[in-house]
């Protein structure tokens, strides 16, 4: 939409619509990203996109019907077509099962303004700190390899109610690995602007890791204690989030359905009173307000655009206390309404510890960087497997004695939850795994009794 902005797209969408009510959503956003290999910088480069949505609502004898078309890079010629074709859709449809009323009140006083842009400026910190922990690395005979990437999106929201709703969204994370003779290890950060990324600290901490990999030890397959990162952690507790749906709940579908029906809130899963929980305003995880939904699905609903969100605790004090919801699952399961929001933290009892602290206090057991490859086994126990990557440490007497070969790892968030054993404090982490769909986490390290380390791996 480089010839009209994104409001007016909106705007003309609207006007040019036919259904007896229609949602138009405008995403407009920047991109710009670092990459380097080998103690060099290789490549920066800025984009830009767009990408218009256009949902039509057909009132029938039965219900509402919805039409929902996406296109990207859409011109001022090209809008009338995909309001028509969105229309079309609506027509071939059946009634919406999650047809709601429109939600009304919403404007945002930023509206107007021009969308918000971003950069290669905003590496003017980064940069010259990662040329600084390149000669470093290079005197002690490491490797730093990755990249660095911020987005920064402009969303609008428009309907035929009066929706007028806008949110900026700005989204960065710094991935560093380094290389050498203790192997491989691996650091990450999520952002909003990059001032807050401490570049030597990374680097420093993996020739610590690299310095403790220099010693190898063998252990075979089994159950271990285990401390797991919060890097680690928020992936395991995201993959939770995005199964906790009150829809395939209800349905008997999930670890969070009851027997013989129902939902299993109200029901404890910790075994220390942990909260899990999302908040749009939380202070470094700022995230979107309001429900922007492109499509409909079991966890959302076009419907439902506009509806403001509040801070939500999904398990609180180790007690399921909510489950995603759209107005429509709300309805079937008589429980709040909880949207899902785009952030996620977790938080043990007061006073946890730092994860060196945890170590200090570990007579012998694992320490993980990251996990990654992960996939659902059954949805049932949402029993997840997945690999061990980038340093798993042998802790014996309170110190790190060496680095151990890789595991393959069977497990269920959920039942780890019942087997925690420490908690320690939260931090503001990247999921290694997710982290091109979730950045925004704040998670503590975790100690457990008995990780189970299904089989040995080969992987590096």
């Amino acid at each position: 939409m480089s010839t009209m902005r994104p409001q007016e797209a909106v705007e003309r969408a609207l006007a040019l619509s036919r259904a007896d009510d229609c949602v138009v959503i405008a995403d407009e956003s920047g991109t710009a990203n670092l990459r380097w290999a080998g103690n060099t910088l290789t490549t920066n480069g800025v984009t830009r996109s767009s990408r218009l949505t256009v949902i039509a609502l057909r009132g029938t004898g039965a219900g509402v019907a919805a039409g929902v078309v996406s296109r990207a890079a859409v011109g001022p010629d090209d809008i009338e077509d995909l309001v028509r074709a969105a229309e079309a859709d609506a027509e071939g449809n059946e009634p919406a099962e999650d047809a709601a009323p429109l939600v009304t009140d919403g404007a945002s006083a930023n509206w107007d303004e021009e969308p918000a842009e971003t950069g290669i400026g905003v590496f003017e910190g980064v940069a010259p700190a990662l040329g600084e922990a390149f000669a470093r690395a290079q005197e002690g005979d490491r490797r730093l390899y990755g990249f660095a990437n911020h987005v920064l999106t402009s969303t609008f929201v428009g309907s035929s109610a009066g929706l007028r709703l806008r949110h900026d969204q700005p989204t960065g994370l710094l991935e560093l690995n380094a290389k050498g003779a203790g192997g491989s290890a691996w650091a990450g950060v999520p952002t909003r602007d990059f001032t807050d990324v401490d570049v030597p600290g990374m680097a420093e901490g993996l020739a610590r890791r690299l310095g403790w990999g220099e010693r190898r030890v063998d252990l075979p397959a089994g159950r271990y204690e285990t401390l797991l990162p919060p890097s680690a952690v928020a992936d395991l507790m995201v993959y939770l989030y995005w199964s906790a749906g009150a829809h395939d709940a209800e349905d008997g579908r999930t670890v969070f359905s009851a027997p013989g029906g129902g939902t299993r809130v109200g029901e404890r899963l910790a075994s220390l009173p942990v909260t899990l929980s999302s908040d749009p305003a939380a202070p470094g995880l700022e995230c979107a307000p309001f429900v922007v939904a492109h499509a409909s699905s079991r966890e959302s609903s076009v419907f439902d655009n506009g509806l403001p969100l509040t801070a939500t605790d999904w398990i609180r004090e180790g007690t399921l206390t909510s489950l995603a919801q759209t107005r429509h699952s709300a309805r079937r399961t008589g429980l709040p309404l909880t949207p899902s929001i785009d952030n996620l933290a977790m938080a043990g009892p007061e006073g946890g510890a730092t994860l060196e602290e945890m170590i200090a206090r570990t007579e012998r057991g694992l320490l993980l960087t990251c996990l990654w490859y992960i996939r659902e086994v059954d949805p049932q126990r949402l029993l997840l497997t997945g690999l061990t990557r980038d340093g798993v440490y042998l802790v014996e007497g309170g110190e790190v004695v060496g680095a151990v070969n890789n595991f393959r790892f069977n497990e269920s968030p959920v039942d780890l939850l019942s087997r925690l054993t420490e908690v320690g404090a939260t931090t503001p982490t990247l999921p290694r795994e997710w982290s091109d769909y979730f950045t925004r986490a704040a998670m503590p390290p975790m100690r457990v009794g008995d990780f189970n380390m299904s089989t040995v791996s080969q992987a590096s």
